[in-house]
């Protein structure tokens, strides 16, 4: 029996009224149901009751429902948009779904079939299930949304190829076809396309695709600071993440464990690493893309910024025969630019280089790199291992972690090698600290280090908006300057076209390098406090950060902003 025959077999409306409806169906398209409600001929409430009546089933209130994604993703959203269902429950292997006609077997078969529960059914409003189709299930609508966002201008090819390590091209799209997630895939691998295009031309260093509770946002890292780019609908991140995943060669249906990733592409006929790691949050997986462009990097210790002392410093260092010399910094601070840099400079055929890094950033000529991988049993202090049986010259390690890479970084060091490698710490003195407190002896550190160089990055001022500014004299203050020797002009973006609107334009290098003089060395025997070695290194002639910010201050290549927000010490 039709809905309309049913109303009025039940008297709920009458022969007049469903003729009615009928002719506004006809001319305004909607369905019946729909009709007769927005022409007050029946209630919501009334329609199910007779509905749930001659069905035998129960009614819901799907405004009141609480709907759970993992049970809306069971149902293909094709089919949730032929017969207009929602899944609210699900028991076992019954799973309850909520339709405007619980009678429709054929629906109800097709379910079945394309789920492999069994199913029961329930009644609900039909303005109710479309509004939830139409959130959750329309691929159409939310392509149309991320268009508009990203004013996506080709939907027809993706911008990245994918290829081998070769450069030979891969098919990212035949990947994808195996993927049961199909409805979404297309649509989904065109966003991430447009988004790593965006990434590469906008010299983004990072991208997040974080997921939240009734929506999503992607933010880019552009010179050190992250900004939201647009805010996709909630429903694409399954279908963002499994593209993803499937393009990085990670594990598509495991999502209870963070993974690590890497795609390689050619896009604008350059070749871009991309490193992916992906980690489960409350409300789905959380995805970043580090940006590898070899291309937009100079490996030149000559271009990252140092001061001449500086650079003087790292230079005789790195190119002492034997010893340790590190580079420290927060993530994101540039080391491994640095330590790439350094090693492009002292590449030569006549010297045996090799590395242990995680992961390999970029591919240096000439040098012999190994991607540690702990999975598998390859560590860093294993990997050293092996290498000093490889007769090397110099070694880079891609970070001192542990105890364990700490020692037999010493031990390379005391039998003829040079050793570079990276710390995590805030200045150049806290990383003897941090050496002590992975145990290792402080008079292995005093004997083999020759020189901690510490560093953060600082974004530069736009040339093309820059103006010359005042700032009242507790602004100078807070920033470690004395106002009445502020001779020189200071400088702000105003924000422009160039920029972005931010006021700043790329990113310059700030750096300390503390040499271990042999009164550093006689303090670290002597358990020396961090304060107390900085002290003592700029009494001998150490540039700190903050001298460093601000010389980088006086010939206006940053603003008096960022060296506060960079070197200030509360």
């Amino acid at each position: 029996m039709k809905l309309g025959e049913l109303l009025v077999k039940s008297g709920t409306i009458s022969e007049d009224m469903l003729a009615q409806a009928l002719e506004v169906q006809k001319k305004e398209g909607t369905r019946l149901g729909t009709t007769l409600i927005n022409l007050g001929y029946v209630k919501e409430d009334e329609m199910l009751t007779q509905l749930a009546k001659h069905f035998g089933v129960r009614s819901v209130d799907l405004r009141n429902t609480e709907l759970d994604e993992a049970l809306l993703q069971l149902i293909p959203g094709d089919l949730a948009g032929k017969y207009l269902i929602v899944p609210i429950k699900r028991y076992g292997r019954t799973l309850t779904i909520a339709m405007i006609n619980p009678g429709d077997l054929a629906a109800i078969e097709d379910i079945q079939f394309a789920t492999g529960f069994e199913v029961t059914a329930v009644v609900a409003a039909e303005d109710a299930i479309l509004n939830i189709v139409q959130d959750h299930y329309n691929v159409q609508k939310m392509l149309s949304d991320v268009m508009y966002e990203i004013e996506m201008a080709d939907a027809g090819e993706t911008n990245v190829k994918l290829v081998d390590d070769n450069g030979a091209a891969e098919d990212a799209e035949a990947d994808l076809s195996s993927v049961q997630d199909d409805s979404d895939s297309g649509p989904a691998l065109k966003l991430v396309s447009k988004i790593i295009t965006d990434a590469v031309d906008q010299n983004v260093s990072d991208v997040h695709i974080e997921p939240y509770e009734s929506d999503m946002r992607i933010r880019f890292r552009i010179d050190g600071i992250l900004h939201e780019t647009l805010k996709p609908p909630k429903r694409m991140n399954r279908a963002l993440a499994t593209v993803i995943k499937v393009m990085a060669k990670m594990k598509v249906e495991e999502k209870r464990l963070p993974q690590d990733g890497r795609i390689k592409a050619r896009i604008h006929n350059k070749i871009i690493d991309i490193r992916v790691a992906s980690v489960p949050t409350l409300f789905g997986e959380k995805i970043a893309l580090r940006i590898l462009d070899r291309s937009a990097i100079q490996l030149n210790l000559d271009l990252l910024g140092f001061e001449e002392k500086n650079l003087k410093t790292l230079r005789n260092a790195i190119k002492t025969p034997y010893g340790i010399v590190l580079v420290t910094g927060p993530t994101g601070s540039g080391k491994t630019t640095t330590l790439y840099s350094a090693l492009t400079e002292l590449n030569d055929p006549a010297l045996n280089i090799i590395t242990a890094e995680d992961p390999i950033e970029y591919s240096l000529h000439g040098i012999n790199q190994l991607q540690v991988n702990e999975k598998i049993g390859l560590t860093f202090d294993g990997a050293l291992r092996s290498y000093l049986r490889q007769d090397p010259n110099i070694i880079m390690v891609g970070e001192i972690r542990d105890l364990k890479t700490a020692q037999i970084s010493i031990r390379a060091s005391l039998t003829g090698h040079l050793v570079l490698s990276t710390v995590h710490t805030n200045s150049a003195a806290a990383t003897v600290t941090r050496l002590v407190n992975m145990n290792v002896e402080p008079f292995l550190i005093a004997s083999t280090v020759l020189a901690i160089e510490s560093q953060r990055l600082l974004r530069k001022v736009c040339s093309k908006c820059r103006k010359e500014t005042e700032y009242p004299d507790e602004v100078l203050i807070d920033a470690g300057l004395e106002p009445g020797k502020v001779d020189y002009p200071l400088f702000r973006g105003e924000g422009c076209e160039n920029c972005r609107g931010t006021g700043y334009k790329g990113r310059i290098g700030i750096f300390e390098n503390m040499l271990i003089t042999a009164r550093i060395r006689d303090m670290i025997l002597k358990h020396a406090t961090n304060e107390e070695l900085e002290a003592t290194a700029v009494e001998e002639g150490m540039l700190t950060l903050h001298d460093s910010a601000v010389h980088k201050l006086e010939e206006g290549l940053t603003s008096l902003e960022e060296v506060i927000r960079e070197t200030k010490v509360v």
